[in-house]
């Protein structure tokens, strides 16, 4: 196994450590439904993709809710 000869620099370090930065996300608004979405795929939220729907999106059905007299009521 090899092992440095010399010891390496804070400055030298850092500087090579430099290029390792996490890169801000490139988003977009999506042209159906407005929404922040990556560049070049389809909306996740809408199936949409360059104004045609490439992806069938089901729904998710509506919970009904009860307001707080009508739960005091069935109690």
């Amino acid at each position: 196994m090899s092992v440095p000869k010399q010891h390496h620099t804070k400055g030298r370090r850092d500087r090579a450590r430099a290029r390792f930065k996490i890169l801000k996300k490139n988003l977009v608004s999506c042209a159906h439904c407005k929404k922040m979405i990556k560049t070049h795929e389809s909306c996740p939220y809408c199936g949409f993709y360059k104004g045609k729907e490439a992806v069938k999106i089901a729904k998710k059905p509506k919970k009904k809710t009860t307001s707080g007299k009508e739960k005091k009521e069935k109690e």
